[in-house]
C-alpha cells in the first residue's frame, strides 16, 4: 500500500502545564495538529506549518529533534484507499497569551493537562495520551 510522509506536534503552552489537542472532524478523535507532507522533505517544517494553520496560534518555536516517530494505517476513506502514515512528531512551544483559534478540520480545540486526559477517554488513545504526558515533561520551563 502506499504510505505518506507526515509531520505533527505537540503544542504545549508558555507554563508547560498543558497541550493544545483537536477534536477531528473527520476521525471524531482528540489528535494533536499535522498533516501530509506533500513533497516537502523537512518534517519539523511541516509540523510547525500545521501546527500554526490548525491552532491559528502565531509565533510557535518548534524544538528538535522529534520527539517521537510512529507509523500507522489510516483506514480508506471515500475516494482514498486505506495507507500508511510515517509521522514524525514534535514539541512545539506556544508563546505566553497565545489564543487557539480552529479551522475546518476540527469540530473543538481544547488545552488539556496531563490530569485533564481521562476525562477524554474514548475519544483518545493511549498512545495520544501518552504523547502529551511526554510532550509536558520535555517542554523547557
Amino acid at each position: 500500500r502506499p504510505g505518506h510522509l507526515t509531520g505533527s506536534a505537540f503544542v504545549v503552552d508558555s507554563s508547560a502545564e498543558r497541550a493544545l489537542l483537536l477534536f477531528h472532524t473527520k476521525l471524531q478523535r482528540w489528535l494533536q495538529p499535522g498533516g501530509h507532507a506533500d513533497g516537502d522533505t523537512n518534517l519539523a517544517a511541516v509540523a510547525l506549518k500545521e501546527a500554526t494553520e490548525e491552532s491559528g496560534i502565531e509565533g510557535l518555536t518548534l524544538y528538535a529533534p522529534a520527539i517521537d516517530v510512529d507509523a500507522h494505517t489510516v483506514s480508506g476513506r471515500r475516494n482514498e484507499p486505506g495507507h500508511e502514515h510515517l509521522d514524525l512528531r514534535f514539541l512545539v512551544m506556544a508563546p505566553p497569551g497565545a489564543a487557539e483559534v480552529g479551522n475546518d478540520e476540527s469540530d473543538a480545540l481544547a488545552w488539556v493537562s496531563a490530569d485533564e486526559l481521562d476525562s477524554l477517554v474514548p475519544a483518545i488513545d493511549n498512545l495520544t495520551a501518552w504523547l502529551v504526558r511526554r510532550a509536558l515533561a520535555l517542554a523547557p520551563v
